[in-house]
């Protein structure tokens, strides 16, 4: 069983820019957040760790009152390289161990520095996490992860991290790690994409019949290929009868489903904004017009690792 509940709404801080993350933290903290998640590939960890101490020091909160997440790359997938992993994080946050550290992606890529003159997907830093071939695809390492979960379970016992759990894993996934003989910790959570266009309504309920809570990743959808949610006339007219944001709904909505929630953001404003969500409540209605708008839009597809034998999104859900 989970060490203590994850904290129902986080701080995301992926692509959450070096110089405005440290900002963000402290500003959220003081805000009313106690949960951030955090990841070594995003390349801000020092940064977000300077903004949790400066408001430990202050006297705000204290280390235990805060719920701290980290992820394990997929160039450290190899089971002695995962300690080695964790430890940066630490290093980087400044602490001594972790609430929550999960395998980023279920896909182990080479450990060996890559071709750096190559140009994907991911605009930020972090090149040498992406080992490509010629084409321009993930080189992958030969890991399978049911390897590397014994390895997350040792920082368990070792005291490093208090839980563990998954991201980006499919139902059959999660099936086969939660099936896997001598398992000794189960994943606590398995963090997905999920937002009013790519409801995860299937995973949602295949996760939560095996006990695993679902924590949803870009939450607000982002205006990417196109699509800004926010615009959407079914959410803005929820928006307009409760008299909150279409990001306040978006957020709701799923907390109501018991969803873990991350929305990212470094603007102060849309920071307090964005936790404002605990003093009203959808109707059923609006929940099934919320339902409604699936379009099954996922936008972290990861397309340079469709070639890898454990890439998720090939099948349903």
């Amino acid at each position: 069983t989970a060490s203590r509940k994850i904290p129902v709404l986080g701080l995301g801080t992926w692509k959450a820019c070096q110089g405005e993350v440290t900002e963000a933290v402290k500003v959220a903290i003081d805000s009313g957040y106690r949960h951030f998640d955090c990841a070594y590939f995003y390349h801000n960890e020092n940064e977000v760790g300077e903004g949790i101490h400066s408001k430990i020091q202050d006297g705000t909160v204290t280390r235990e009152d805060l719920f701290i997440v980290s992820k394990l790359w997929c160039t450290y997938h190899t089971k002695s390289l995962v300690k080695t992993a964790c430890k940066k994080s630490l290093n980087a946050l400044k602490l001594d161990y972790l609430d929550l550290y999960l395998i980023h992606w279920p896909m182990g890529f080479k450990s060996t520095s890559p071709n750096k003159f190559l140009f994907f997907w991911f605009s930020q830093p972090g090149v040498k996490d992406l080992p490509l071939d010629r084409n321009g695809m993930v080189i992958p390492s030969n890991t399978d992860f049911l390897d590397t979960w014994e390895a997350m379970e040792d920082l368990v016992i070792a005291g490093l991290v208090k839980d563990i759990g998954v991201s980006n894993f499919n139902q059959e996934q999660l099936e086969r790690l939660l099936n896997k003989p001598g398992l000794r910790f189960k994943p606590i959570t398995n963090q997905v994409e999920c937002h009013p266009y790519l409801n995860q309504k299937d995973l949602i309920d295949f996760c939560q019949s095996r006990n695993v809570s679902v924590t949803a990743y870009r939450p607000l959808g982002g205006s990417c290929e196109g699509v800004d949610m926010m615009e959407d006339p079914v959410i803005q007219r929820i928006a307009m009868k409760h008299n909150k944001s279409s990001a306040q709904i978006m957020i709701r909505f799923q907390i109501q489903r018991d969803v873990i929630v991350i929305p990212k953001s470094v603007t102060p404003e849309w920071i307090k904004e964005n936790i404002q969500v605990f003093d009203f409540e959808l109707t059923e209605e609006d929940m099934k017009a919320m339902v409604s708008l699936d379009r099954n839009l996922r936008l972290a597809t990861f397309p340079i690792t469709e070639d890898h034998k454990d890439y998720p999104f090939s099948i349903e859900y």
